[in-house]
């Protein structure tokens, strides 16, 4: 690739992976590459390096016990293994209860699980800062729900929704809460051991760690005389303390780990500076552009999203012209929602989930931050998108 500027502002699809990260990394591709299950001294020094590793994301994530981590190759994997995995267990209640806004990871297995499995399925609205209405999920909780599944931070507008008291509201009726705190890592103070949850989902390359490595969190409290156990998703060597099958990938874990470690040390300082310039691109863009609202302004969002708004423009469009072909201009690099559905040309379910028109969701652009956006960066990525939105305007009203 050319020396082609790239102002990456897509940062809740995927994190760049900094240099310590790396190198923690390399070792474990050849010097240290045996197989963490092997049961000679060079296997124990990869196991080692799991033990570490575990203990990394358990201190990042306020588990109790390192050994409640369990990892896996990404986030989706972990909803699958802990949606399928858990519902078996709870054969006397068939009902799910989850948000229209989730994941389309989550909302394809619950689709699966009422397809395939039987289950019944409750999707609550939200309101239109993108906000459970706890009333409307106090009215469809029962003695019948076995799992109540809601993202703690929305991966499109950065919406943080009040999670320990959906996991109350859930223990009331004996369901388990079950939450993807994907986009919480790093952004958000977590401590799974006090917020109520049961289960917990994330994934390292939303933190700066590397793809295809994640993880799943549950509980070790014992509640009503029995502890929650997870059976696993994949079988063939019973990994993970049988929880979770297939040859351990060291190198990616070690870099999970690393990363959650920096994450962990570095929040503070992070979160202050990303929330800085994030209110500092929502100021700046609306008062260079006309007709821009900010989604979810009025509800807690997390530090490094803003999900906004243009007025007769296609985000499509938008997005193409930040990133033109000839080899002298920057790359801005934004979305328009979540990567994981970035091949369905259609305006954002969660958008119009929240009330917004199909015209004013496909309008619709996420600018997402992370520690190495810089204020010039946002100087810059403001200026082009207000030029590239006065052009698109003036086309379309040729």
């Amino acid at each position: 690739m050319s020396e082609r500027r790239i102002i990456y502002l897509d940062n809740n699809s995927t994190t760049k992976v900094p240099t310590e990260v790396v190198n923690a990394m390399l070792p474990f591709f050849d010097e240290i590459y045996a197989n963490s299950s092997s049961r000679h001294r060079f296997g124990f020094l990869a196991e080692q390096a799991i033990s570490k590793a575990r203990k990394q994301v358990a201190t990042l994530v306020g588990a109790s016990y390192p050994e409640e981590i369990v990892f896996t190759s990404g986030a989706t994997e972990a909803i699958n293994q802990v949606i399928k995995a858990v519902l078996p267990e709870n054969t006397k209640r068939r009902h799910i209860v989850t948000c229209q806004t989730e994941h389309k990871a989550i909302l394809d297995v619950c689709a699966y699980a009422e397809k395939v499995l039987g289950y019944r399925v409750t999707y609550l609205p939200v309101k239109d800062n993108g906000l459970i209405d706890l009333d409307v999920l106090a009215d469809v909780l029962s003695e019948d729900v076995a799992l109540v599944a809601v993202m703690y931070v929305n991966n499109e507008t950065g919406v943080i929704q009040p999670i320990q008291k959906i996991a109350e509201m859930s223990h009331r009726v004996g369901a388990i809460c079950f939450s993807d705190y994907t986009q919480a890592l790093g952004k958000v103070p977590v401590n799974l051991s006090q917020d109520g949850v049961d289960i917990a989902c994330f994934n390292a390359h939303k933190f700066h760690g590397p793809k295809g490595v994640g993880g799943i969190w549950c509980t070790s409290k014992v509640q009503d005389g029995m502890r929650l156990r997870i059976s696993p998703l994949l079988h063939g060597g019973g990994h993970e303390k049988g929880k979770r099958s297939g040859t351990l990938n060291v190198p990616a874990i070690v870099g999970m780990g690393v990363a959650a470690e920096i994450a962990f040390l570095e929040m503070e300082s992070n979160i202050k500076k990303m929330e800085y310039l994030r209110n500092f691109f929502e100021d700046k863009i609306k008062k260079s552009i006309d007709g821009v609202k900010i989604n979810s302004e009025t509800a807690p969002r997390v530090c490094n999203t803003s999900n906004i708004t243009i007025n007769a423009i296609d985000s499509e469009a938008l997005i193409a012209a930040l990133c033109p072909e000839d080899e002298g201009a920057p790359w801005v690099v934004i979305s328009n929602g979540s990567a994981c559905s970035s091949h369905t040309i259609e305006p954002s379910y969660v958008l119009r989930a929240m009330g917004l028109s199909e015209d004013d969701a496909a309008g619709s652009i996420r600018v997402s931050l992370s520690k190495f956006t810089t204020e010039e960066e946002i100087d810059i990525a403001v200026d082009r998108i207000s030029f590239a939105v006065k052009e698109l305007r003036e086309l379309a009203a040729l």
